[in-house]
């Protein structure tokens, strides 16, 4: 969501909130280290404020899943998490027009 910005990352997730086109569903892992807890809420209230289009996303987080939980073959798996992860992209999906 944040970090430094480099030339091959020139802008970061929050930084781009603004510019959305479309919605997006945002589906993470609370025991990620690599994703500030406070960023996810900087994401959730720039997409609440941005752009009419980007107020239909949505972030889930998983209080109990790692970096990696969609992985079934390392240790950061949570079943339970990605079955509903999944089932939560191909219902986006399908409400957003993809079949």
């Amino acid at each position: 969501m944040v970090g430094p910005k480099t030339a091959n990352n020139p802008a970061n997730p929050l930084d781009l909130a603004s510019n959305l086109k479309a919605p997006v569903l945002g589906l993470f892992g609370k025991l990620d280290q690599s994703i500030p807890q406070d960023s996810l809420e900087q994401m959730k209230q720039a997409i609440a404020t941005g752009p009419a289009v980007a107020r239909g996303s949505q972030i889930v987080v998983y209080d109990d899943a790692p970096h990696a939980f969609f992985a079934d073959y390392r240790p950061s798996y949570r079943k339970a998490d990605t079955e509903d992860g999944w089932k939560r992209a191909l219902a986006w999906f399908r409400e957003h027009g993809v079949k």
